[in-house]
């Protein structure tokens, strides 16, 4: 008799006991439909302030979790012959016991920063219960699933717990030293710093005509002959040429100053071995201190007038190649580097007469050098202490003309005040 048949004499034959159960079984739906909507309102403010990777971790622990305590079930009623509510009480036993040192090791990180030996108990429970659910597989492919449902639910529980560390922590637990970030570097296929492609080619190109350069360098001190020569002056000219279209090179004047610094590295290869570093350790030397100078007269006096007051036609500098205006701006920068480190603050004319330069180029680079902290600290203090003024750009301080005496040497700036 099919089932319906079965159902529909069962009515007819027990009217009463029918609507008795159609009442409770009315009831346990909807105690169930209450049941099930809370459980949704509880799950969703749950997972309100949550990121959606560790809502979807979970549950896929809880389905993993759910596999690997039906394969107990069945080692429990199998194997040990549990039956009955002793086996419902006890077949998970050791599913109860991941989830209490997972919760055990989630305390501990959000405290200690670190699983402890709650993180190592999940990984060994997990493995005990993938062996024995195993153990009574049917089949090898049920043996292997059974194995694996535990290992997943443990490794998305540590996952959960990396994202936690992080979270805590501000770092991971290690670093690793064979990364694909770092291999691709290696092989030439990443850059290793926030360069773009085009800095990159500008630099490469560069560095082709240095070397270059060195090569044909190296032949003519060599004696080489006249067909090594031609070879290596065509690749420095075809190097030369690919700069100037693709750099930039013949207008950009830091890129030139890049090429000179490159060439000047590679020509002086050798002074290397020459050099006597300081040794890093050994306690630094006291600078020497400045030699008292006499008290300046009045001839003296106007020498130290700043030299921008001067109403002194100068002359139209010279045109100077890019090379050795790079030069003479570094053996200016040095010589106003040491003078600054002396205290002393050197004027135009000073510059001028060191370097071999005009004064209106050592005015234009003086003018820009005295804004410095270092330099803008000497006259500052020259001007609070003395009332000695550094006329021009800085300081913008108005004083009486015969007050106009800039003293950055060192000299007692208050007889310089009474000889003005």
């Amino acid at each position: 008799m099919p089932p319906i048949d079965q159902i529909t004499a069962f009515v007819s034959a027990n009217p009463v006991e029918t609507i008795i159960i159609s009442v409770i079984s009315l009831v346990l739906l909807v105690l169930a439909f209450f049941a099930l909507r809370a459980l949704i309102r509880l799950f969703r403010r749950w997972a309100a302030g949550r990121p959606t990777e560790d809502v979807l971790t979970i549950v896929a622990a809880s389905i993993a979790t759910g596999v690997s305590a039906q394969g107990m079930w069945r080692f429990s009623g199998d194997v040990l012959g549990f039956d009955g509510p002793l086996r419902l009480l006890l077949f998970a036993f050791i599913e109860v016991a991941v989830i209490t040192s997972a919760v055990r090791a989630r305390r501990n990180m959000r405290e200690n920063y670190s699983a402890g030996i709650d993180g190592l108990a999940v990984w060994v429970l997990t493995s005990l219960s993938a062996v024995l659910s195993s153990m009574d597989a049917r089949s090898v492919a049920e043996a292997v699933f059974r194995l694996a449902a535990p290992l997943v639910a443990a490794w998305l529980w540590e996952r959960g717990m990396a994202i936690e560390r992080v979270r805590i922590t501000g770092r991971g637990r290690i670093n690793w030293r064979l990364t694909p970030e770092r291999v691709l570097v290696r092989i030439g296929l990443a850059e290793a710093s926030d360069r773009t492609a085009s800095e990159v080619d500008a630099h490469r190109r560069l560095t082709r005509v240095a070397l270059a350069a060195k090569r044909v360098r190296a032949l003519r001190e060599a004696g080489a002959s006249d067909r090594k020569l031609r070879v290596a002056m065509a690749k420095l000219d075809k190097a030369m040429d690919q700069a100037v279209e693709y750099t930039g090179l013949a207008v950009d004047e830091k890129r030139q100053e890049a090429l000179l610094s490159q060439i000047g590295a590679l020509y002086n290869t050798s002074a290397l071995i020459d050099l006597a570093p300081p040794v890093p350790w050994a306690p630094e030397p006291e600078p020497p201190a400045p030699p008292a100078l006499p008290a300046p007269t009045a001839p003296t006096i106007a020498e130290l007038i700043d030299d921008e007051e001067e109403d002194i036609p100068a002359e139209p500098a010279p045109p100077v190649d890019t090379a050795q205006r790079a030069a003479q701006l570094r053996a200016a920068r040095q010589y106003w580097d040491q003078q600054i480190a002396r205290k002393y603050v050197p004027r135009a004319a000073d510059i001028a007469q060191e370097v071999g330069i005009p004064l209106m180029v050592a005015k234009e680079w003086r003018a820009l050098w005295k804004l410095e902290p270092q330099a803008y600290a000497l006259i500052e203090a020259a001007f609070r202490e003395h009332g000695i003024v550094d006329t021009g750009t800085f300081p913008a301080i108005e004083v009486p003309e015969r007050a106009r005496v800039l003293v950055v040497n060192g000299s007692a700036p208050g007889s310089a005040a009474h000889d003005s």
